[in-house]
């Protein structure tokens, strides 16, 4: 069974899904970073760059948010385009008629579309990540209980768990019924098996609030946030809480009110499964979250059977690589290539999800040399995605290389981007210089002086306890090397305080 873990501190509150003892997810929301993921903004247009059909929108962030022509809702494009080629028509007194495209099939141009300075309706469909702002859209989502509400997107979407036939069915009637022209709904999984009054009432409530947004717009100012989503525990609650789950657990007595009062008014059946749970211990150390969150921000993670998995994750591509490790098997070579791979590409689909990895994904399994035994893994791998992950990726056959290549949809920023940060000894290389080359850096520093002044007779080094072992027990023959060539005399000291890159050299005459 599932736990929803709910850990409320006045500096952040963090969420973790539990299957069993083991995360499957983890959510972070501090009061030091604002959240902007589904948030709606009244934007400004700051520029139009027709060269690769970008606009790029002010929403008040430090960086202006990016719209692309592909996220840009096509009735809003075909519309806008209509009523500039009107307006062209009517100054255009004489122009050779000629047969122009179906608006269907017309190329949308953004330059037709948006114009500086102006104002529009943007959603936040991705966080900003790295040197990128906030991805911006104008297909619009409201997540419910039930739906997410697609308000100027008419098409139905059904959740792939749902797979009854009459079941699908009802629920697409359902939705029709009671949905607006113009607009559309994805039908979630906690759909299943709903009576028709529960969900009537949540389709209301998300076109409710979409014409609450579109008042606002029509009065808010230039970059003003206009709609943001439900606190991170409601959120939680609202997208994860169902048959599932056997309890949601707080340490907070506000947050565990509020949530039950929520769950009561949405869900009233799963209302006792709200539960607080009185520190000390405190709550995440008790369900060993805090740990199997650091194993998640580390590059390796073992497989039960003794072999590994290696995830590298770079601004371009998150590349992972399959190694046997200990794992000998009980049969022959293949067998045992074969079970390891399967048995990692189940970890690396939840390594994906915990570690909320997106984009292009590259992964390496151990080779093998039968053909089935590739399209085996290659179904394996597609399965636990869809029974397992619920965003959408697209997955490439095995090669003969044993390279499998896939993208998984962004959403937010990873686990790494909010708990880490860059090195400052080794600058995000991942790599600092190795003791054999700061030794030698130094000792040539110690030479240049000596050469620099030959008359010095005392020198003093003082470096780092590291970097001292090395020099007295590999380099010491250097040390008297300079010595006898200057006539001086070299001392070293071990200084705690200074950093690995950090010495200081004194001369005295």
């Amino acid at each position: 069974m599932k736990k929803i873990i709910i850990s409320v501190n006045p500096w952040e509150t963090r969420a973790a899904i539990l299957n069993g003892t083991q995360l499957q997810n983890i959510y972070i929301e501090t009061t030091a970073v604002k959240q902007l993921e589904r948030s709606f903004y009244k934007g400004i247009v700051t520029k139009v760059l027709p060269g690769i059909q970008t606009a790029f929108v002010d929403i008040g962030q430090e960086k202006a948010g990016f719209l692309h022509i592909s996220e840009i809702d096509r009735e809003l494009a075909l519309t806008r385009m209509q009523d500039t080629m009107t307006l062209v028509d009517d100054v255009d007194e004489e122009r050779i008629v000629e047969p122009t495209p179906s608006p269907r099939r017309r190329a949308l141009d953004i330059s037709k579309i948006l114009n500086e300075n102006e104002p529009i309706l943007v959603q936040v469909g991705k966080e900003p990540v790295y040197e990128k702002g906030a991805k911006l859209t104008t297909c619009f989502t409201l997540p419910g209980r039930f739906i997410v509400l697609l308000p100027n997107i008419p098409r139905i979407g059904i959740s792939k768990k749902i797979d009854q036939r009459d079941e699908r069915q009802r629920l697409r009637t359902i939705i029709l019924s009671n949905l607006p022209e113009g607009m559309g709904a994805i039908i979630r999984t906690s759909s299943l098996n709903r009576g028709e009054k529960e969900i009537k009432q949540d389709v209301a409530f998300l076109i409710k609030t979409w014409r609450s947004i579109l008042e606002k717009f029509s009065n808010a100012k230039g970059k003003e946030l206009i709609h943001e989503d439900l606190p991170l525990s409601l959120a939680i609650v609202r997208d994860h809480l169902d048959e599932d789950v056997e309890s949601v657990i707080t340490n907070d007595k506000h947050t565990q009110q509020e949530l039950y009062r929520f769950v009561k008014n949405i869900a009233p059946e799963y209302a006792l499964k709200i539960k607080l749970f009185k520190e000390p211990p405190l709550l995440f150390p008790h369900f060993n979250i805090d740990k199997q969150i650091d194993d998640a921000l580390e590059k390796k993670t073992r497989l039960k059977s003794g072999g590994s998995i290696i995830i590298e994750t770079t601004e371009a591509m998150t590349v992972i690589d399959v190694n046997t490790g200990k794992y000998t098997g009980k049969s022959n070579l293949e067998e045992t290539i074969l079970q390891t791979n399967l048995e990692a590409a189940e970890e690396i689909v939840h390594q994906l999800k915990l570690r909320n990895i997106g984009g292009l994904i590259v992964i390496d399994f151990i080779d093998m040399t039968a053909a089935h035994n590739r399209q085996k893994l290659y179904r394996f791998l597609e399965q636990t995605l869809r029974e397992n992950d619920k965003y959408q990726s697209v997955v490439l056959k095995v090669s003969e290389f044993g390279l499998v290549q896939m993208t998984r949809k962004r959403s937010g920023k990873t686990l790494s981007q909010q708990l880490s940060q860059t090195c400052s000894c080794c600058h995000g290389r991942g790599l600092i210089k190795s003791v054999f080359l700061l030794s030698n850096l130094i000792l040539q520093s110690v030479k240049l002086k000596l050469l620099e002044s030959p008359k010095h007779t005392k020198v003093s080094l003082a470096i780092c306890p590291e970097l001292f072992e090395h020099i007295i027990n590999v380099e010491y023959n250097a040390i008297l090397a300079l010595e006898k060539q200057f006539n001086c005399a070299v001392t070293i000291e071990s200084n705690p305080q200074l950093s690995r890159e950090s010495y200081e050299l004194h001369t005295q005459v």
